[in-house]
């Protein structure tokens, strides 16, 4: 429930301190549409009608554009939604015994969304993002969950203690968007590559490690 109530605020209500949250209701009808646009625009793609969005949703195209007065604001959140979604998952592995898995694991996590969605980031990456206050702040959040898990890996002798969290998620973002490329190699395994760039080399003088366990690609 926080997660969607904070993408209420940033996305189709005005925020601050004068801000209301959404009824009930309204709430109910929003989670709607945004699980509707997310399916429709995987499999129709972002030239589709929004009727058909509000259709799926089972609301009139009316309260479709209260909350998103254009399909390029519903694209933003649909995608704002889903980076809420992973930041609740990695905040979830925080505490996890095992640092190593817990790192490595998410990665998987996150290129195996990325590429269950793949026509949904085609549609999106098309409509463009507006680098507001509020996206700026959910990528942050982002980035902060996944420097927790990086941290605690580095702590272990499990990554390279030179990587940094933006690096991290920057090397994950390009990952899920080359699979939009029909001649690009299977996401996961060009994760493979990545988690071998990310892993503590055995011998490499510049990590202080002499060796250190190859974690599973998962």
């Amino acid at each position: 429930m926080e997660r969607t109530l904070n993408v209420e605020a940033g996305c189709d209500q005005p925020t601050g301190a004068g801000a209301r949250p959404l009824r009930a209701d309204a709430q109910r009808n929003r989670a709607r549409i945004l699980e509707a646009a997310e399916n429709v625009f995987a499999v129709e793609g972002i030239d589709v009608p929004v009727d058909l969005i509000a259709e799926k949703a089972g609301v009139g195209v009316g309260t479709l554009y209260r909350h998103f007065p254009t399909k390029e604001k519903l694209c933003e959140a649909v995608l704002l939604d889903r980076l809420l979604a992973l930041t609740v998952d990695a905040q979830a592995l925080a505490d996890a015994e095992d640092p190593k898995a817990a790192f490595f694991g998410f990665l998987t996590h996150f290129v195996e969304e990325g590429a269950a969605k793949r026509d949904l980031i085609v549609a999106v990456m098309g409509a463009g993002m507006e680098h507001d206050e509020f996206s700026e702040a959910v990528k942050q959040d982002l980035n902060d969950a996944i420097g927790v898990l990086l941290q605690r890996a580095q702590a272990v002798g499990a990554v390279r203690p030179d990587v940094q969290p933006d690096a991290v998620l920057a090397l994950l973002g390009a990952t899920c968007q080359a699979t939009v490329h029909a001649a690009a190699s299977p996401a996961l395994d060009l994760l493979t590559i990545v988690c071998d760039g990310l892993r503590v080399q055995a011998g490499n003088p510049d990590n202080g490690e002499t060796s250190a366990p190859r974690a599973a690609s998962t």
